[in-house]
This record gives structure tokens, sequence and C-alpha cells, in this order.
């Protein structure tokens, strides 16, 4: 068995390209970090790095061992807080980000709940549309929808929820339209859509009750914007038919100010994935969110 402090230790000499350095960063003596290194190499029977005075090379095999070591240390990191969070109440900060419409309409009320179970738990939150990320950024996790899959990375990625999308008009525009019958109709109404001003529009419908069903109705948008609210308070207007998703329109349609169009029909699927940086364990505090957040995100966007 390999022993895992002088795996640590050639995490650390490899992401600071030196040995020299890396003792630097731990306050520890170069000669016991060359030690480890020695005697992680003999333990494997294989040359890891290439030492001469002038030059520092991470051999093929120790690169490819790098990327395993890496994942070696965070199971480590994980296995020790799976006891720690049981044991320690979560506090400290927590910093992530997340878009702007899933902060409004869907952690705006998950969040004290959750700062109301864990009172010494702090959060930063930062709500935007761009892409972010976690890792330059400084955050300890990112909440992310998409609707297909993301690319391999180096970033720990748990999916916690399916999001379904609708399509949604106002009770007058579709009193003045009628209630189209099939998504073949859709041509005729007014469309609103979420993204920028590209060539193309097109709604693609799956049957709920027949998922092999699917089809698709191009459109001309009468609005184009790239913000939720500003996309639903549109259609709530009477300005078209809008696709968003479900919980984003939920409260409306409780109010009766929109109405499901085509219910049978389901206008898009996401999904949403937490992201987080794998080259450091989860805190407490941050396993608890992530945990807090699987068990309660479902719930809230369906």
């Amino acid at each position: 068995m390999l022993d895992l402090n002088d795996v640590y230790y050639y995490v650390q000499v490899v992401e600071h390209q030196g040995i020299t350095a890396a003792a630097r960063a731990l306050d520890m003596p170069k000669s016991s970090i060359s030690r480890r290194i020695l005697a992680l190499e003999a333990s494997l029977g294989a040359r890891l790095i290439q030492r001469t005075s002038r030059r520092f090379v991470v051999t093929e095999i120790g690169a490819e061992f790098h990327r395993h070591a890496l994942a070696m240390l965070v199971e480590a990191d994980a296995a020790e807080n799976v006891v720690r969070s049981r044991t320690t109440e979560p506090n400290g900060t927590i910093r992530f980000t997340c878009s702007v419409a899933f902060a409004q309409l869907a952690l705006a009320e998950l969040i004290p709940r959750f700062m109301a179970t864990y009172p010494r738990v702090r959060i930063v939150q930062h709500a935007t549309n761009r892409y972010v990320d976690p890792v330059h950024e400084g955050f300890d996790l990112c909440l992310r929808a998409h609707t297909q899959p993301l690319p391999d990375s180096s970033l720990i990625q748990r999916s916690i929820a399916q999001i379904p999308w609708y399509l949604f008009a106002c009770p007058n525009y579709l009193a003045h339209k009628g209630m189209p019958s099939e998504p073949a109709a859709l041509s005729e109404y007014d469309g609103i859509a979420l993204g920028g001003a590209q060539e193309s529009h097109t709604w693609h419908l799956r049957d709920a009750h027949h998922p092999d069903q699917v089809v698709a109705v191009p459109f001309t948008p009468t609005l184009l914007s790239d913000d939720m609210a500003t996309l639903k308070a549109a259609a709530c207007a009477g300005l078209g038919i809008v696709a968003l998703p479900g919980y984003v329109g939920s409260r409306e349609v409780e109010r009766g100010q929109l109405i499901r169009v085509l219910p049978q029909w389901i206008a898009g699927l996401a999904t949403m994935s937490v992201l987080m940086p794998s080259r450091r364990g989860l805190l407490p505090s941050v396993a608890a969110f992530v945990e807090f957040l699987a068990e309660h995100v479902p719930t809230t966007v369906q």
C-alpha cells in the first residue's frame, strides 16, 4: 500500500513545479520532501520526476500518476469529512455562484432555511448569467443548468435535479387567439424567446406520455432577451407564448396570470448540476449545503 503522505507531497511538488518551491510553501526542509519522493518512487518502482540542478521535469508516467493522485487525495478528504461532518457543526463561509433566475426564483427561500439550520455558516452568493470558472474565481461551488452533458474537466460534477420547461401564455392572449390544439398550430402564434439574435428559433416539444414523439415548430420571436424575468413579464402582458422552466412560471400560473399551453407537451428538460473544484476536499459546511440542495431543489423546480 502506498503511503498517502508520500502521495500528498508528490502532488505538492508537481503543483509547485519543484521540490524547493514545495518545501517553501509547506514550510518543510527540502531534504524531507526529497526523501518522501524517493521513497514513493522506490515503492512504485518507477521514476516520476527527472531532477537535475537546472531542470525539473515530470516524466510521462509521473504525469499520469499525478492525475490519479489528485483523485486519491480528493477521495481521502471526502472520507475524512464524512466522519467530521457528523461530529462537527458546519461553520465558516460558503462562496457559490448561480444564474440570476435560479437565485431569485429557486434559492431565495431555500437559503434562509439552510442558514436557520446551520447558524454558524456564512453564505456569499454571486448571481450572474455569465460562465464562471469556480477554480480560478475562488468559488466553493457553482450551480449550472444544462441540456447537454457538461464537458470533461477536473471539476467534481453532481446532478441534483431535472428541470422541465413548459410553454406559457396569458389568459387574455389565448382568449383572443384561441388555445392551440396541437404543436403544429403554434406557428400561427407570437413567440417570445430566450437568447440572442440567431437566425432561426424552434420550439422542440416532447410528448410527456410518449417521450419518443418529438415535434419541432419554427417561429420568429417578437421579443428576444437573455433575462427570464423580462420574458415572463412580456408573456403576462400578452405579447405571445414563451418557453420557460416550470418553476419560473409556477407562481403566475397559481395567480391566474399565465396558463400552460399544450400541457401534455414538454418544451425542454434541463439538468441542474453542482460543480466543485476537485483539488480540495469538501468542508463540512459545503458538504451540508450540497446535501441540502440535493434534497430540496428537485421539489422547488418541479
